[in-house]
């Protein structure tokens, strides 16, 4: 993912080397398409064509986030970066699911909320795609839940 001035985005040392897997792009928007939490999957937006920038509904957060999204970038080799971005009224909180390599960290690794900092903590993700995905949706709604309960 690229890193924006606007603080949104991703550090350039997410790059996997490999060529983006847009079939593997497609697949995700697909299954996710059909998702009630989504307003909108944008596959190759403008400002991001190199990966899927899926727009959550409002509805699972309370006022004072203004926005979130999840961007995905998957490489041919298997490498991945999936970040989740909220807008606060009081800044932003950034958390990031990598695979790639990395002087930073091993190869598979998360940058946690709320700033996703660099170095990450190095951790395992699931080999298969979906399992991955499924990790970081289930993350992501434990976080929803958590503006909700006292």
């Amino acid at each position: 993912m690229t890193d924006r001035s606007d603080g949104t985005g991703t550090p350039d040392d997410d790059s996997s080397g490999a060529p983006i897997d847009f079939d593997r792009l497609d697949a995700i928007a697909d299954r996710l398409s059909s998702d009630d939490r989504f307003d909108r999957i944008d596959a190759q937006p403008a400002f991001a064509p190199d990966r899927l920038v899926c727009v959550y509904d409002a509805g699972f957060y309370p006022n004072r986030v203004h926005s979130a999204r999840l961007e995905i970038v998957w490489f041919e080799n298997g490498d991945f970066s999936l970040q989740y971005h909220e807008e606060h009224d009081e800044g932003a909180f950034d958390h990031r699911w990598d695979r790639h390599p990395s002087d930073h960290n091993a190869r598979d690794h998360v940058h946690p909320g709320p700033n996703a900092p660099t170095p990450g903590t190095d951790t395992s993700h699931p080999p298969d795609w979906r399992d991955v995905l499924s990790t970081v949706l289930t993350e992501i709604e434990t976080r929803q839940r958590g503006f909700w309960t006292p």
